[in-house]
């Protein structure tokens, strides 16, 4: 009750059953299989456990509402996203939230960054960025989702937090299949438990009557509430159900590691260097070329000599392009701040970049460190030219020096080579008279 007596909206998370009080007699009705005994010694993986069955809570209703000691909301980079979850929380926690938000200056895919409460009956606010969900970029939504699960939780862990609310981090607007995001969330929650459960005393599931369906179907998967739910629900978890920590697994990133990389039979005689080990593998460890270490060490000291230089250069380079292409990289694409425009009189390719569509404050610069070398890179492999429209722009938006200075040393020798001017078009009195007034540069290396 509040202080005139009127019944109170918030919801005190002591009240609602936990997921070991659910009704028994639907508890086999999503999973039942063709097996009519069960084989109790067939063990999931997710094995049953009743203390942490008990922790949690699984409600259908506004995440903003719930009594707890944090609540998590779902947005963007910039926290500004306008999804019904987070205007709700806005709504009823007043207007201090948004200036606080404003001194986080914005927040990564797959972080979380903590804000207090102010009018809502949760203590704190965990505010966390879900992935776009492109399938080309599926493992990379899977990792990033997983992420802000793991963060949410691992705040919550430091913070001594008691119970935290889970709004569905995947929103629709963000494209994330519900089954696929379902699975993800509530095996890194159970993950967690498993390992630190000892911190939490309850985590809620606040989901929407269209969610509800999707979660009483697999939360028997990953939080069986008896040893026979558990031996029927085995059959339907997924093929990947990730590592210990419920991360994505992708064999691609596994280390492997062999004892006798270059014996072809484990019972071989051959010791030693004599053993020939020509066939160990083409690829990138094995290609190394020279102490690495050595190598660092000659560039500080400035006695490596140029070829070795431009190679070390090279391989760096390579590095931040293969992360490019593989980096979902769809928010900063959507700005529209680079772009191609058709070619100049000397049939020259024209790249734009416009200075007011770059929020240097909010974006994270990295991602659009790896957008301007996912763009530029085949574009640079002939001459070229930059207009950049400075027009409209303010603080900012401007480019600082450190930035500028880190991307012409990523960059390959082609971007230099092949630029053949770059064009500043910005508002003068002059522009204001006669039209806008342009600054043209020749470029050269030491630009």
């Amino acid at each position: 009750m509040d202080p005139l007596g009127a019944p109170s909206q918030f919801v005190d998370i002591d009240s609602l059953p936990a997921w070991n009080d659910y009704c028994e007699a639907d508890q086999l009705d999503s999973h039942k299989t063709q097996v009519e005994k069960p084989q109790l010694d067939a063990r999931s993986p997710f094995p049953y456990r009743k203390d942490i069955n008990a922790k949690i809570i699984l409600w259908t209703g506004n995440v903003a509402l719930l009594n707890c000691t944090a609540i998590v909301n779902t947005s963007n980079e910039s926290l500004t996203d306008k999804n019904p979850v987070s205007e709700s929380i806005f709504m009823h926690a007043g207007p201090d939230l948004r200036d606080e938000l404003q001194k986080l200056k914005g927040c990564r895919t797959g972080e979380a960054k903590l804000t207090k409460g102010f009018n809502l009956a949760a203590r704190f606010i965990i505010h966390t960025v879900g992935p776009k969900y492109k399938s080309r970029y599926r493992t990379a939504a899977e990792s990033s989702l997983y992420s802000c699960y793991r963060n949410v939780l691992q705040l919550a862990k430091e913070q001594a937090m008691s119970s935290v609310g889970f709004c569905v981090i995947n929103s629709v607007k963000r494209g994330y299949p519900l089954e696929d995001a379902t699975h993800i969330a509530l095996r890194t929650v159970r993950r967690f438990l498993e390992i630190h459960g000892e911190t939490l005393e309850k985590v809620v599931f606040a989901v929407s009557e269209i969610e509800q369906a999707t979660y009483q179907k697999l939360l028997p998967l990953y939080f069986p509430r008896s040893l026979e739910e558990e031996c029927h629900s085995l059959p339907c978890l997924p093929a990947d159900i990730g590592n210990s920590e419920g991360e994505p697994v992708v064999p691609e990133r596994q280390i492997r590691i062999s004892e006798k990389p270059g014996a072809p039979d484990d019972n071989s005689d051959e010791e030693g260097l004599e053993a020939d080990i020509s066939f160990i593998g083409s690829h990138a460890f094995a290609r190394m070329e020279g102490d690495v270490d050595k190598q660092r060490r000659l560039i500080l000291q400035g006695q490596l000599s140029e070829a070795a230089l431009q190679k070390q250069h090279q391989r760096n380079y390579n590095r931040w392009l293969c992360q490019a292409r593989a980096e979902d990289l769809s928010d900063v694409a959507s700005l529209k701040a680079l772009y191609q425009t058709g070619v100049d009189n000397c049939g020259r390719t024209v790249m734009v970049v416009v200075g007011r569509n770059i929020p240097v404050t909010l974006i994270d610069m990295e991602k659009a460190l790896l957008y301007f070398i996912h763009v530029m890179d085949h574009i640079a492999v002939k001459e070229y030219v930059i207009v950049y429209f400075h027009t409209l722009t303010s603080d900012y938006n401007h480019l600082d020096s450190d930035f500028l200075k880190k991307l012409y040393d990523i960059v390959d020798i082609k971007y230099k080579r092949n630029l053949k001017a770059v064009y500043f078009v910005h508002p003068t009195f002059r522009s204001k008279e006669n039209g806008p007034y342009y600054s043209s540069y020749p470029s050269s290396p030491d630009l």
